[in-house]
């Protein structure tokens, strides 16, 4: 998939998100990209590993989207131009309402929409929208990529480090989980093989004695007849 997270904030207050399923939590990382955002309005994109963090701060709210660097750039901005559409066409989307909103006050209401919105640009993005979006990156020359190692303090690139271990370490966990599993599968498939070739080599080795013995195995009486 392309695009892995989105929120919508007041600052670096989170009022909605949705992350794809993923075996990895971009919360973190994506919270902390979002405390570095000036509060001017700004088109931007951070660099973080194989991540680009693409972001529209206008009117004092902010909307982030995470993908893959082979997104590029014309999808993710198409959606977040379509995502803060719908964010400002909300009942509640006047500045009054929205300044008292706590963080992830609008998390159920419109979380799913921007799930749907995600799905859309993951499937079958819209081409007229992918199109306006190239044309405003064509006329804003200012909207640059910065690596977020530039914009995080020590600390905080520590933190993100300790993320990706954590993230590693339990996959590692449940990896060797799985072959230990898949080892006690082998050791019970091998037993059960090997109980069948003795009980095969059994039933052969009665069935010729048997021709000569009969199938009592009276071999000393049949002798002395």
């Amino acid at each position: 998939m392309s695009l892995l997270h989105a929120l919508v904030a007041r600052g670096s207050v989170v009022l909605a998100e949705h992350q794809v399923p993923s075996q990895r939590d971009f919360s973190h990382a994506t919270q902390t990209i979002l405390s570095k955002i000036p509060p001017n309005d700004s088109k931007l994109t951070y660099a973080w590993e194989q991540y680009l963090f693409h972001y529209i701060s206008e009117g004092g709210f902010v909307y982030l989207v995470m993908a893959d660097d082979a997104a590029g750039r014309k999808l993710p901005f198409a959606f977040l131009a379509d995502l803060q559409r719908k964010f400002l066409e909300l009942p509640s989307s006047s500045a009054a309402v929205l300044s008292s909103t706590p963080a992830y006050g609008l998390q159920g209401t419109f979380s799913p929409v921007i799930a749907s919105l995600m799905h859309t640009y993951n499937t079958a993005p819209p081409q007229d929208e992918i199109a306006r979006a190239q044309a405003e990156l064509n006329q804003v020359k200012d909207i640059m990529v910065q690596n977020v190692e530039q914009i995080l303090s020590r600390g905080e690139r520590i933190e993100l480090l300790v993320d990706k271990t954590d993230t590693m370490a339990h996959q590692t966990t449940a990896f060797r989980r799985g072959a230990r599993t898949a080892r006690r599968q082998m050791r019970w498939k091998n037993s059960k093989t090997i109980a069948l070739t003795v009980l095969v080599v059994l039933v052969l080795l009665y069935l010729i004695i048997a021709q000569f013995c009969g199938a009592a195995l009276q071999c000393r009486a049949a002798f002395l007849m």
